[in-house]
């Protein structure tokens, strides 16, 4: 199984702006994050992410973890509402879905599953954006990755990093 987490954040580390990722996001990582999706076998995000984020259709099936198990995406035939815990929905997506499952959940399950040593990669999107909410301490999030590379497209800072 590899498993990805694939965040944006403005250059004060907020991870939404206006309530959703949009609001820090660029083109540039646009362009990256959905051609990555495409590689995915599957998405696994959070409730609150599928209410806030266009998740209504995806390329790939995506697993919403929520404890309400009210499908937030009920009009996509992709979406899959499960009450697991992070780690065991990524067991659970593994066998269901695919070894390649992406990360595109909230703060708070990004840092759970990075503490539970259960995220193989980092592909991290930097943007100009500041004023931003839900601040992560990028320096922080980048000490669980021992190997990093660096590249910049119009403005975007991109930071692939590995365990």
């Amino acid at each position: 199984m590899t498993v990805t987490v694939t965040p944006v954040v403005g250059a004060d580390g907020s991870t939404s702006k206006n309530g959703n990722s949009a609001g820090v996001s660029s083109a540039a990582d646009r362009s990256a994050f959905l051609a990555r999706r495409r590689l995915a076998d599957c998405i696994l995000i959070g409730g609150n992410t599928a209410r806030t984020e266009p998740y209504h259709r995806t390329p790939v099936p995506v697993v919403v973890l929520s404890k309400s198990l009210i499908n937030p995406l009920a009009d996509n035939r992709l979406a899959h509402c499960w009450n697991l815990s992070p780690a065991k929905a990524l067991e659970r997506a593994s066998k269901t879905f695919g070894p390649n499952i992406h990360v595109e959940a909230g703060v708070g399950i990004i840092r759970e599953l990075i503490a539970a040593n259960l995220v193989d990669a980092l592909e991290l999107s930097i943007t100009e954006v500041v004023g931003g909410e839900d601040v992560i301490d990028v320096s922080e999030l980048l000490t669980h990755f021992s190997h990093q590379s660096e590249r910049s497209d119009a403005g975007t800072r991109f930071i692939s990093a590995r365990k």
